[in-house]
């Protein structure tokens, strides 16, 4: 698998050129069309764009991805191509103007590969509520790549795409990543632009990398961070440069939570590599601490009350009026409504839906609403006063390895628990990261989460790098 770094200094080289690489990833995309990542490949384009980078890396004058292919989570729009959302109330839709995070990788000569499926309006922890199938696991297909930017995960860990984009909005990101052997960030909220990105939940949402290596996760994200005029709530804050800055000097202090490694529902084989993670940082002197972290079995009901209460707000707009699906079945305007959402959102959509819609009732505002608000806020505390003693919090970062196909989709409360250590960064605004730590007996991979203080990605790249140097050359 390449990595970002190496192809780009392949192209800068001349061991390779950007027209190459793509016509050899289009065919690993078709060899590998069994995994469905893709929903849109834009073969012609990518082929286009190649040729004129090679022309600008003969001149001297390409950006810094040169050589880099990159796939979108099927969220982020790209101006003059479709986007869905993976869902059908979006079908045939056109972007009329691109994402910021997109308008900046493309400014540095990033080569776009095509659409990645992803759950449903980014509503899941599989990948099996995408409107377009589930994608598969390349590592076993039985088995989901998790969600919802399964897509992306698993073009990543294929090798049909250098890196991709994915957004993560209670660990969409990292828990992918992990069901997959791949790097994912999640940035500080308001580090990265959401200019162009199809909401689910406003105040949770965040764009991010999936790759090879934290080098890589580093480099995206400096690319893509920074102030941004169409989103407000854009910080702007100085963009560090990352990727120069992932030497770790000194010695450092982990917090980590004794109740997700107490967890009753933690796999043996995840608390065993996140138990050899902890050896690991000791034996290079780091101080890892156990503490108590007593919102645990909060974390996921107020995340769900919250994010509801907002999809339901965010996915008003879908009617089947202005854009979209419209209902053949419709002969007025409120069955245009009823019939256009009843058949254009999945089961999943539209049970958010309605249960964002009852926290935020009359009657029900104060009782579930109001009060996840408040919780939010003891557990945003709680998190930070940690910080006054470490550098970082490390926990797995999914309670198991990727799981097989339909076990657990009946059970939406088995589902949702599957977010229960990744959740509390989004509800936060914290930044983190998922590094592989290992694999089961049964060849699936695991990933160790870390946490920083927000708008430490500096810090917690530099941290990633180190864990992951050290987990390569201690295996």
């Amino acid at each position: 698998m390449k990595t970002v770094h190496a192809i780009c200094e392949e192209v800068r080289s001349g061991v390779t050129t950007c027209e190459a690489e793509v016509n050899r990833l289009l065919d690993e995309v078709k060899g590998n069309a069994h995994l469905n990542a893709f929903l849109e490949v834009w073969a012609e384009e990518a082929l286009q764009e190649a040729r004129r980078i090679d022309a600008k890396v003969k001149a001297g004058t390409a950006g810094r991805l040169a050589g880099a292919v990159l796939g979108l989570k099927d969220n982020i729009c790209v101006q003059n191509h479709r986007v869905s959302a993976s869902s059908r109330i979006l079908e045939g839709f056109v972007s009329q103007y691109a994402a910021t995070v997109v308008e900046r990788l493309l400014a540095e000569d990033a080569i776009l590969l095509g659409r990645l499926s992803c759950d449903e309006f980014a509503m899941g922890s599989s990948n099996e509520n995408s409107a377009y199938g589930p994608v598969r696991n390349p590592i076993d297909p039985e088995r989901v790549p998790g969600g919802s930017s399964g897509g992306s995960a698993a073009a990543v860990a294929a090798g049909l795409v250098h890196a991709a984009l994915g957004t993560d909005t209670g660990g969409s990101i990292r828990q992918p990543a992990s069901f997959t052997g791949t790097v994912g960030l999640k940035p500080t909220y308001g580090r990265v632009s959401r200019h162009g990105i199809i909401a689910y939940g406003s105040s949770f949402d965040q764009v991010g990398p999936i790759t090879h290596t934290v080098a890589d996760a580093a480099l995206l994200l400096e690319l893509m961070a920074g102030a941004d005029a169409y989103d407000t709530t854009a910080s702007k804050r100085a963009v560090a440069p990352y990727s120069q800055h992932l030497h770790l000097s000194g010695k450092r202090r982990f917090a980590v939570l004794k109740e997700c490694i107490e967890s009753p529902g933690l796999n043996p084989a995840v608390k065993a590599s996140v138990e050899r993670v902890i050896d690991l940082l000791r034996q290079q002197g780091h101080e890892v601490s156990f503490v108590e972290f007593p919102y645990l079995k909060y974390l996921v009901p107020t995340y769900y009350v919250l994010t509801t209460a907002e999809a339901s707000s965010n996915l008003g707009r879908y009617s089947g009026v202005h854009y979209g699906y419209r209902s053949p079945h419709a002969t007025d305007l409120e069955s245009t409504y009823k019939q256009s959402r009843s058949k254009g959102f999945g089961t999943e959509v539209k049970r958010r839906i309605m249960l964002g819609t009852f926290v935020l009732s009359a009657g029900y505002y104060d009782a579930y609403y109001a009060k996840g608000q408040k919780v939010r806020r003891v557990i945003r505390d709680h998190t930070n006063s940690l910080f006054e003693s470490f550098d970082a919090i490390l926990t797995p970062t999914t309670p198991g390895p990727a799981f097989k196909f339909g076990q657990k989709g009946a059970d939406p409360i088995q589902m949702y628990l599957e977010d229960i250590f990744t959740v509390q960064a989004n509800i936060c605004g914290i930044p983190a990261i998922s590094v592989p730590c290992g694999k089961t007996e049964e060849g699936l991979p695991m990933g160790v989460q870390l946490m920083t203080k927000a708008f430490e990605e500096e810090q917690l790249l530099a941290l990633a790098h180190h864990l992951e140097t050290l987990l390569a050359t201690a295996s």
